[in-house]
């Protein structure tokens, strides 16, 4: 099972103080508006999301369709057939995407530890 590009969504209390620490790690702005309270930063193939005010703790995300770049992969197994696949396993999962649609949709899950799992798919 493919789940696509990884990147770990912080929830942060200030975006621009958590901006400048990882900009002194290496990391530099990708994606995302500080003005809309969120900003995606990439250091090679290592992405974080900062979020301010979005959702409380911290998600481990995985984007079905896309690699590090946020680049469309031609071949990616879509987010319903990975759900099926995680039911069919008896994981729990907390949201669902409906299967009877296609193109952008998403689903969550916990660890056995509380961590937030996010499987978003944007096409």
């Amino acid at each position: 099972m493919k789940l696509g590009a990884f990147s770990i969504s912080l929830s942060v209390k200030d975006l621009e103080a958590s901006k400048e620490f990882y900009q002194n790690l290496g990391f530099s702005a990708f994606a995302g508006h500080i003005e809309q309270n969120y900003l995606i930063m990439k250091n090679g193939n290592a992405l974080v999301g900062l979020f301010q005010g979005m959702f409380e703790g911290n998600i481990l995300t995985f984007n079905p369709g896309w690699d590090e770049n946020a680049q469309n992969l031609e071949n990616f197994e879509d987010v319903r057939e990975i759900q099926k696949h995680l039911k069919s396993k008896n994981v729990e999962l907390t949201s669902e995407a409906d299967e009877s649609t296609s193109g952008p949709a998403s689903f969550t899950l916990s660890d056995p530890d509380g961590n937030m799992i996010l499987i978003d798919q944007h096409r």
